[in-house]
């Protein structure tokens, strides 16, 4: 019998904060830490706040362009994914209130599978579709740029 997979889902994030710039997170069984680098008074254990954001588009990026390519059926192999991106840091660091705090992302996903242009095409209008990460960028106003290109 298959099992039916719920299509919304409540889940919970518990975060001990020693300190203003460092949260000790518990996620299932995973703990991490978010923190400030040591110039913005952190002890620099970890990603900050808004580097975690972008690290999370990565990341929601692999696994839904991954699950798209299979669903496809396109060979996308290996990927290395590098983001650059823009941030207004105005709001961060209480100068103004900033609608639009990241302004840009550019995600360049370099592939070594053997799947054509075509099909890696498809995979980016369809990780673009589901990938909850870029949705939530996207809606918030960055201006997400995606390019696809063969690793050499």
């Amino acid at each position: 019998m298959a099992i039916r997979q719920k299509t919304n889902v409540k889940l919970t994030v518990r975060a001990n904060c020693p300190t203003h710039a460092r949260a000790e997170l518990q996620v299932r069984d995973v703990a991490f830490t978010i923190d400030e680098p040591v110039e913005r008074g952190g002890t620099n254990t970890g990603p900050s706040p808004t580097e975690n954001a972008i690290a999370s588009l990565v990341g929601c990026t692999n696994v839904i362009s991954h699950k798209c390519a299979a669903a496809l059926g396109v060979d996308l192999g290996h990927l290395t994914i590098t983001a650059v991106y823009e941030l207004d840091r105005r709001g961060v660091t209480l100068q103004e209130e900033i609608e639009i705090p990241f302004k840009r992302v550019e995600l360049t996903m370099l592939y070594d599978g053997s799947a054509s242009e075509e099909d890696v095409s498809r995979v980016a209008a369809d990780t673009a579709k589901y990938c909850a990460l870029a949705k939530l960028f996207r809606n918030a106003g960055t201006d997400v740029v995606e390019v696809w290109q063969r690793a050499s």
